[in-house]
């Protein structure tokens, strides 16, 4: 099965000038986990809840920090007509969750891990790794 087939193709983007917590707010009522950042209509980071998570653990100030400073680059992408397993050795090789989809320089897309697993189950064992809970000193369960 290829990217096309799966990827969700309702992208949303954001501004590197962003706040964290404007990012968050769009995040939360897009119930989305990311944004793809994007300058002249081309990627150039992504940020994730779990990168607005870390902010706050650090104590950053949501309203002051841009998405631009902690926003991961450069931006790992895939091309549509590209098979599923390839876009899962892209994640595990990256160890990440999502990919933009882009054809040309243009997003037409994001795939994640989840969308993945829910479309080609026998594929799990391979993103398993890429799921399990990371937690420094955490052993219980």
């Amino acid at each position: 099965m290829l990217v096309r087939n799966v990827m969700n193709k309702r992208v949303i983007t954001c501004s590197k000038d962003l706040s964290l917590r404007e990012a968050s707010k769009v995040m939360v009522e897009m119930n989305i986990g990311s944004l793809l950042v994007v300058e002249n209509e081309k990627p150039i980071g992504i940020i994730t809840s779990t990168d607005i998570l870390k902010a706050i653990s650090n104590n950053l100030d949501l309203d002051k920090v841009k998405v631009e400073q902690i926003m991961s680059t450069p931006v790992i992408t895939i091309d549509p007509s590209e098979d599923l397993e390839k876009a899962v050795e892209i994640m595990v090789k990256n160890n990440i969750k999502r990919l933009a989809v882009v054809e040309g320089e243009k997003i037409v897309g994001i795939i994640t891990a989840s969308d993945i697993i829910a479309i080609e189950p026998k594929l799990i064992n391979q993103l398993a790794q890429l799921m399990t809970l990371k937690l420094p000193g955490y052993s219980g369960g």
